[in-house]
C-alpha cells in the first residue's frame, strides 16, 4: 500500500496494483473565494494512470467540477446515489452510485460504502443530495478506510468492525479528517466533523495500525487557518500512547506502511 497526500481530502491510494483518487480537488481557490495556501502535492497533470475515484459528498471542498472536467471519464467515479445521479445529468456519465451497505470491485479491490454523519448538500437548499459516504478499500490482504467528512458517532467504526473484525483482520490505515473551530463554533462543528481529539478516538475505535490525517495545510477558511488543526493534533500527540502510529505527511509526501504480520 502506498498513500500520497495531495491536499485537503485528495489522496492517491495505491493498493494491489490499483490506483484510487479520493475527493479530487486541485482548485486554486475554494469555491472561487478562499485561497489555497499550498499547491497540490501532486499536480493533476502529473497523476499516474487512475483506475477509479471515490467521492464522498457534494461540498465544494470535496467535489470540484473543474477538477473532474480534467480527470479521466473512462474510469468509475463512485459516489452516493443522489450525487451520482446529479453528476450523470451534468455529463459525468462515469459516476457510479454506491449506497451505504453496498460494495463494488475494481480489479482485486473491494470498495464498501457506509453512511457518514455529515450534511453534504452543496447549496443548503438541496438537502436531497446531502448524503455522505465513507469507504473501506480491501484487497483481502490489506485494508484502508477513508472517512470523507464525518462526526464521531457510535456507528463511525461499524463498517470496519463488520467487514474486518469477523475474520479477525486489523485495519491497516485510517485516513481521517481533522478540523478546527473556534470555541463558539465547536459544538455545532463536532456534529458533522472530527476535531483532532475526535479523530484520535476514532482511530482507536477502528483498531487501525496507522492513522494518516488530512483536511489540513490546503485551504484557509473563514474561521480557521490551514494549519490550526494539525498544530492541535501535534500537541495532543505529545502525550498520546499511540503517537508513533500517527503519520502526518505533508502535501506531496508519501506513506508506505510495512506489511502486516502474516501477510
Amino acid at each position: 500500500m502506498r498513500i500520497t497526500y495531495i491536499g485537503h481530502a485528495t489522496l492517491l491510494v495505491e493498493m494491489a496494483g490499483v490506483r484510487l483518487l479520493t475527493d479530487p480537488n486541485f482548485d486554486g481557490r475554494l469555491g472561487g473565494v478562499l485561497p489555497r495556501v499550498a499547491p497540490p502535492g501532486l499536480a493533476l497533470d502529473a497523476l499516474p494512470k487512475l483506475d477509479a475515484m471515490l467521492l464522498t459528498h457534494a461540498h465544494a471542498d470535496h467535489l470540484s467540477f473543474a477538477s473532474l472536467d480534467r480527470l479521466p471519464r473512462d474510469i468509475p467515479l463512485f459516489a452516493p446515489p443522489a450525487v451520482a445521479r446529479w453528476l450523470r445529468r451534468r455529463g459525468n456519465t462515469h459516476a457510479v452510485p454506491l449506497a451505504p451497505g453496498a460494495s463494488a470491485t475494481v480489479g482485486p479491490l473491494e470498495i464498501s460504502a457506509a453512511r457518514a454523519r455529515h450534511r453534504g448538500a452543496r447549496y443548503g437548499m438541496d438537502q436531497w443530495r446531502g448524503a455522505t459516504n465513507m469507504y473501506l478499500v480491501d484487497d483481502q490482504r490489506t485494508a484502508c478506510f477513508f472517512a470523507g467528512d464525518t462526526a464521531l458517532t457510535p456507528e463511525s467504526h461499524r463498517l470496519v468492525a463488520e467487514r474486518l473484525r469477523a475474520p479477525a483482520r486489523a485495519l491497516d490505515v485510517a485516513l481521517l479528517p481533522i478540523g478546527h473551530a473556534p470555541w463558539w463554533k465547536r459544538a455545532p462543528f463536532r456534529r458533522g466533523h472530527l476535531t483532532p481529539t475526535d479523530a484520535l478516538e476514532l482511530f482507536e475505535r477502528l483498531g487501525a495500525r496507522y492513522f494518516v490525517p488530512y483536511h489540513w495545510g490546503t485551504f484557509r477558511h473563514v474561521t480557521a487557518g490551514a494549519f490550526d488543526a494539525v498544530h492541535q493534533l501535534r500537541a495532543a500527540l505529545e502525550t498520546h500512547h499511540r503517537r508513533g502510529d500517527v503519520r502526518i505527511i505533508a502535501p506531496g509526501a508519501t506513506f508506505e506502511p510495512d506489511a502486516p504480520e502474516g501477510a
